[in-house]
C-alpha cells in the first residue's frame, strides 16, 4: 500500500479537508505537522521539483512574514526564497501531499484525487 504524505496545518480548513478526504479513501497517510516539523532544505527543493515550482510559487505572500523579510524584492533569490520557508513554515503553502514521486497541492482539496 502506497503511503501519501500530508503537509499538514491543523489550524487551516483547506488542510483539513483534504486530510479527511485522504482519510476517507482509506488511504496510508503519514501526518507532517510541517509548523512543528518543517522540510529541510532538501526536502523542501524535492516537493518544489515534484510540484515542478518555483520557491515563489510555494510561499504564501499574504502573511505578514513575508513582507517583513522584504522578499518580494527584486534582488531576492531562489535560495534566499527557500531558506525563508524553512525559518518561517508558515510562508509555505498548505496542505502539500506527496506520494511516491509525485506532489499535488490540495487547494481546492478535492485536487488530490488526482494522486489517488
Amino acid at each position: 500500500m502506497q503511503t501519501y504524505v500530508i503537509y499538514h496545518n491543523p489550524k487551516c480548513s483547506k488542510s483539513r479537508a483534504t486530510l479527511e478526504l485522504l482519510q476517507e479513501k482509506n488511504v496510508n497517510v503519514e501526518i507532517v505537522e510541517y509548523l512543528d516539523n518543517p522540510p529541510t532544505g532538501h526536502q523542501l527543493k524535492r516537493i518544489l521539483s515534484l510540484l515542478n515550482y518555483q520557491p515563489i510559487d510555494l510561499i504564501r505572500r499574504g502573511e505578514d512574514v513575508f513582507s517583513a523579510l522584504n522578499l518580494d524584492g527584486p534582488t531576492t533569490t531562489e535560495d534566499q526564497l527557500v531558506s525563508a520557508m524553512i525559518a518561517n513554515p508558515i510562508l509555505i503553502e498548505r496542505p502539500i501531499v506527496l506520494c511516491g514521486n509525485r506532489a499535488i497541492i490540495g487547494r481546492p482539496p478535492e485536487q488530490v484525487l488526482d494522486l489517488l
